[in-house]
């Protein structure tokens, strides 16, 4: 295979292998070019209409880019944000394409919102080795870490942020001051700029972090966890906790703060048709709360990609891998019942989707909403958990290894896969002497072969083309 082509994915339903080559048709249409006057990068991913550039979209852009060989690069979105720093740390949330400036409003006059880096640089770092990079940003991320804490850090050791900085606007969350989501992630920046102060071999930095990391854990479990309801709640003002259960608090498994009697509620919510475990998994505000609406009504209940992506990487923590296939497959239906609509209509992918029937998500008061052709998360689902999920293979670069965790063998598996100037082929099929794994690569590479409740083997695989049989391991 031609060397600058993507990696080709094979599953035994063809539907799915459609829109995944699709998507990678439809992101050659989203590259924008800088200009003098936006101070922008040469080539960078963006809405083709959209009037700003978002700094949680550039983030989780990241996560689809990567798979793409090369072909695209992954880091001017990231760029364009560093290159827009301030003095004292900030980095808003978004800035206008047409001059560059940021653009903030009323309700959020700092330009506040989840931060994304740290995670996103862990990832990129693991697909693709550049460990200069994490040098060169490290200092950008640091001063972008203690802009959020000299600003937005209360003296109880909470952050305290405009709701629409957790992403989720009209979400019914009334009282609550001390959301959730934001301070889950606050966690998450902290346990991923460690990992990348461990990357640098920086001991004293990765300690800063760690600590920092643990504080905030043992406050969101002391104050927000709700036994009872066996989820986390935001807190209000006085710091009670307001009982609304929304999809934010399942931040909390991305940064690992449930232990496992904790996990196993969250994970019983994401089964559970009546909150989280809808026919298409997961609505944004559980199917029991007063406010949910079957049409989705924004984030009262729609089903957002990104959002349904971090669910699914917070499930791998915990081992949840069969949740996290089963839910990830779930959802690509969903979203191919608006691709392949009966009759002659033009089919479509949609920023988000109702939770118990098909169709694009509804929200009535905001006639924008839901964006078509939403490549910017749509991808995450149909490249990154159809790689990850799906098919089940894990890449690290640094370590060259591929594991691939499957709960079933089936026909299926990737080719053309680059794992640094390395290209490998893992198929799996059924041959007349059982489940045989087909591998090709041009370097040594090792490989765990993880059948959930079966086996778990690991092998070094040589150069050149073999092949292994599943029943002989």
């Amino acid at each position: 295979m031609a060397k600058k082509d993507f990696p080709g994915v094979h599953f035994y339903d063809q539907d799915f292998v459609d829109v995944y080559d699709q998507t990678w048709a439809w992101i050659e249409e989203f590259w924008q070019k800088g200009s003098e006057e936006n101070g922008l990068q040469p080539k960078f991913f963006n809405q083709p209409t959209a009037e700003t550039i978002s700094q949680v979209e550039a983030c989780f852009s990241t996560f689809f880019l990567v798979y793409s060989n090369k072909i695209y690069p992954c880091t001017p979105q990231l760029d364009n944000f560093y290159a827009k720093q301030e003095e004292n740390g900030a980095i808003r949330s978004e800035y206008r394409v047409s001059d560059g400036s940021a653009f903030l409003t009323d309700d959020n006059p700092e330009g506040v919102c989840l931060p994304l880096f740290s995670w996103a640089e862990h990832n990129l770092f693991h697909k693709i080795g550049n460990k200069k990079r994490i040098k060169e940003i490290m200092p950008i991320l640091e001063k972008h870490f203690s802009w959020l804490e000299s600003t937005f850090k209360d003296e109880n050791g909470l952050y305290r942020v405009p709701l629409s900085a957790t992403g989720m606007p009209n979400s019914p969350r009334k009282n609550s001051v001390y959301y959730c989501d934001f301070n889950m992630v606050m966690a998450v920046n902290a346990m991923y700029m460690a990992e990348l102060a461990d990357i640098l071999n920086d001991k004293e930095i990765s300690f800063f972090y760690k600590r920092h990391y643990f504080s905030l854990k043992t406050k969101i479990n002391q104050l927000m966890w709700n036994e009872e309801s066996g989820t986390y709640f935001d807190l209000d003002e006085s710091l009670a906790q307001v009982p609304v259960k929304h999809l934010g608090a399942f931040w909390s498994l991305l940064c690992e703060l449930p232990n496992d009697a904790k996990a196993e509620k969250l994970l019983d919510h994401l089964k559970n048709p009546d909150t989280f475990g809808t026919p298409n998994p997961f609505p944004s505000l559980a199917a029991d709360e007063p406010e949910f609406h079957e049409t989705g009504n924004g984030y009262r209940g729609s089903v957002f990609p990104h959002l349904t992506f971090m669910v699914i990487k917070g499930l791998e923590k915990y081992a949840g891998y069969s949740l996290a296939r089963e839910s990830a497959i779930r959802h690509l239906y969903y979203m191919l019942d608006t691709l392949h609509p009966e009759g002659n209509r033009r089919g479509k992918v949609w920023e988000a989707y109702k939770p118990t029937k098909e169709g694009p998500a509804e929200w009535p008061d905001n006639p924008d909403f839901p964006r078509e052709q939403f490549i910017t998360t749509v991808s995450l689902s149909t490249i990154t958990l159809m790689i990850e999920n799906v098919i089940g293979l894990f890449v690290s670069l640094p370590r060259k290894t591929v594991d691939w965790i499957v709960p079933t063998l089936e026909v299926m598996g990737i080719d053309n896969l680059s794992l640094k100037r390395n290209l490998i082929t893992i198929l799996s099929n059924k041959s007349n002497r059982g489940w045989e794994i087909r591998l090709e690569s041009e370097k040594l590479y090792y490989f765990t072969i993880d059948i959930i409740g079966d086996k778990k083997k690991t092998l070094p695989i040589p150069s050149g083309k073999c092949s292994m049989l599943i029943d002989k391991l």
